[in-house]
């Protein structure tokens, strides 16, 4: 079955600067699936989190996150690609970011926990993964955000998995 499409909500200037402080100090190619307008790519590549890029399927967003990239004088600098975010390969991604609905969770937990790297930091915007404990979130309600590292979370299925099996 394929994932339902996400109705865009731009996310508020408190959102970014949770999300980006939960990446503060990190490195590696920074991606955000499901970029919108470009905003959170725009915000890390500034933080220094490079390569930054975005993975959008909506052409009118793709337009205006790039017209952003120019504006802000980082064309070339980020990118940002049509692409269906169920068929790019995470496997070289360090720091991503999510701000999708909660559907489209489950799904997506078991692509990172596929493909990721163990050194990989997972953050999410709006809405936590249901399945994973966060090793640490930031703000409140609608602002709030949580950041999850890859081998904390395989570390967690693997006892659960454990324990299931003795059951």
């Amino acid at each position: 079955p394929v994932p339902p499409q996400v109705p865009y909500q731009p996310s508020s200037p408190r959102q970014v600067a949770n999300a980006l402080e939960l990446l503060r100090g990190r490195a590696g190619k920074t991606v955000d699936l499901g970029s919108g307008d470009g905003r959170l790519v725009l915000e890390a590549h500034k933080q220094g989190l490079r390569p930054a890029l975005g993975y959008e399927l909506n052409p009118w967003l793709l337009c205006l996150a790039n017209y952003r990239a120019w504006k802000a004088g980082y064309h070339g600098s980020v990118s940002f690609l049509k692409k269906d975010l169920w068929k790019v390969n995470l496997s070289d991604c360090h720091n991503v970011i999510v701000f999708l609905a909660p559907s489209v969770k489950p799904p997506l937990a078991t692509k990172l926990l596929a493909e990721l790297p163990d050194d990989a930091r997972v953050v999410a915007g709006r809405f936590p993964f249901p399945c994973w404990t966060p090793s640490s979130t930031l703000g409140q309600g609608l602002e709030q955000c949580w950041a999850y590292d890859m081998k904390e979370v395989r570390r967690e299925a693997k006892s659960r998995a454990q324990e299931k099996s003795q059951l």
